[in-house]
């Protein structure tokens, strides 16, 4: 199952299991109060039947002085369970009781049973709970795969229109050269083939393996690839000689969001400054800045209206497999960083 469909049968599963068992439970307590009742009330009967025949096996018989305590009512001692009775033309209680450790054994009998009935039936809650998630959770799956169908139907028939898109446009630079306009042409075809990237990767969820990259020939090609549809802008690169152990294809679509946000959000004239320091990758620019920073990560938010809203949420999602730690400063009209720290 997907992440989302995990979630969706977790939570199904929590709400439908722990409602059903919390109305178990005080149905078991209330039962077991009233067995506790049942005992207390086929204790004192069965003493009242002994008071008259004296035929007492499980009980033991006493006599006591009058105290002014009730009759034919049972009392629970620290010491012993009891029920006074009266006698004729006598100053004394006829006693008749038991030991209370006697009583506790009846006690945690009663115990007994209703752990095992209660166990059984969690159990059962438990089998109805998953049952009733999976359930629940198919008209989901379904959607879900429809979705991804479709979209999987269209990124693969995009491919062709894609490229005759690129083959054309390099046929009219070389009939007219460079130019603005061919610029903008080549700029939205590039973002079009990041957005389909961005969906084929949240649609096609691969385990990534690892390997030695240079961090800095990394940057360094994504930065010239993305450079040239903004030159206005100006890009700095302050990375040593250093090498991380990640996914190269992972980290290109982390760089190519991040740094292509940089780009696509930044003021005219401005800068996209990248420097990695102990073990963090700083991207800085000096765009319009983030107002709810704390959002930028949730699926489809966006503050502007270019794109889809799922590139720094798949940014999020592929730092979390590949333990980056991400987090982003920004302020508004200055400029935004993210900070991508990679494991040791």
């Amino acid at each position: 199952m997907k992440r989302v469909e995990i979630e969706s049968f977790s939570k199904s599963f929590l709400l439908f299991c722990f409602s059903m068992s919390s109305l178990v439970l005080a149905l078991f307590y209330l039962n077991y109060q009233r067995e506790l009742q049942n005992l207390d009330r086929e204790l004192i009967s069965h003493m009242n039947l002994c008071s008259y025949t004296l035929n007492c096996s499980e009980y033991k018989i006493n006599f006591i002085p009058k105290n002014g305590k009730l009759t034919f009512y049972l009392y629970k001692g620290s010491d012993e369970i009891y029920a006074l009775y009266p006698i004729k033309k006598a100053n004394f209680f006829l006693k008749i009781y038991m030991s209370r450790k006697e009583y506790q054994g009846k006690v945690a009998y009663l115990h007994r049973e209703l752990i095992k009935y209660l166990l059984i039936t969690l159990f059962i809650v438990i089998m109805l709970s998953i049952a009733f998630s999976l359930y629940a959770l198919y008209p989901l799956r379904q959607a879900l795969l429809l979705t991804r169908e479709f979209i999987k139907d269209i990124l693969h028939d995009v491919n062709t229109p894609m490229a005759t898109m690129r083959l054309n446009l390099s046929l009219l630079k070389r009939e007219f050269g460079e130019n603005r306009k061919l610029k903008r042409v080549e700029r939205g075809i590039d973002n079009l083939l990041l957005l389909q990237e961005n969906l084929k990767h949240y649609l096609l969820q691969h385990e990534l393996e690892l390997e030695q990259i240079n961090l800095r020939e990394l940057v360094t090609s994504r930065v010239e690839m993305i450079e040239r549809n903004y030159p206005k802008l100006t890009y700095s690169i302050n990375i040593s000689s250093a090498h991380v152990k990640t996914n190269r294809k992972g980290l290109i679509r982390i760089l190519d969001n991040i740094i292509g946000n940089a780009s696509k959000y930044n003021k005219e004239g401005g800068k996209v400054e990248i420097e990695y320091k102990n073990g963090v990758l700083k991207i800085s620019d000096t765009g319009i800045g983030i107002r709810e920073v704390e959002k930028v990560f949730d699926r489809f938010y966006k503050e502007h209206q270019r794109g889809v809203g799922i590139g720094l949420h798949i940014v999020k999602k592929l730092c979390d497999e590949l333990n980056i730690e991400v987090s982003i400063e920004s302020k508004l009209n200055i400029g935004t960083t993210v900070y991508l720290k990679f494991p040791r």
